[in-house]
């Protein structure tokens, strides 16, 4: 299924569902961050996705990290709420979600970096490193919030 951000788009469809999800912002030892190159659109992103009924929401974090990239991860906090109305996702089956993210703080416990279905690669990058890669503007932020060690969670 392929997928459309509209970032501020006056243009873009009208929402018809909200799904709670979640991204993992996880450091290595060199203070790289991990990201996946997604299969949907193409663009760089912290590994995360849809909460499942019957499962805490730091649980999600965990798992959709694992799924995606192979990085098993234990959660430390929260880098934040991000719930732009002017933020909606287009799938191709026609269902369009408005962005509900809580960006978690995580740290490896295990694993090495593999593909997925999601995932057409998993990476480590320096922050140096991330300008010159397609990463949309909302996980951009997530991105630099993580790397900012932010006294308190970013709510917006």
């Amino acid at each position: 299924m392929s997928r459309i951000d509209h970032i501020d788009n006056p243009n873009a469809p009208e929402p018809n569902s909200v799904v709670p999800s979640t991204t993992a912002f996880v450091l290595d030892s060199e203070n790289r961050v991990l990201l996946i190159q997604r299969t949907d659109n193409g663009d760089w992103a912290l590994p995360g996705g849809a909460h499942d009924p019957g499962e805490y929401i730091a649980d999600t974090a965990i798992r959709e990290t694992k799924e995606e990239s192979g990085i098993d991860i234990k959660i430390t906090e929260i880098i934040g709420m991000y719930t732009n109305p002017n933020h909606l996702i287009e799938y191709s089956d026609g269902e369009v979600r408005q962005q509900f993210s809580i960006c978690f703080r995580g740290e490896q416990t295990g694993g090495t970096p593999t593909t997925s279905d999601e995932s057409t690669q998993v990476k480590w990058f320096k922050r140096s490193e991330l300008d010159d890669l397609s990463i949309n503007p909302s996980m951009r932020m997530r991105i630099e919030h993580g790397f900012e060690h932010r006294t308190a969670p970013y709510i917006g």
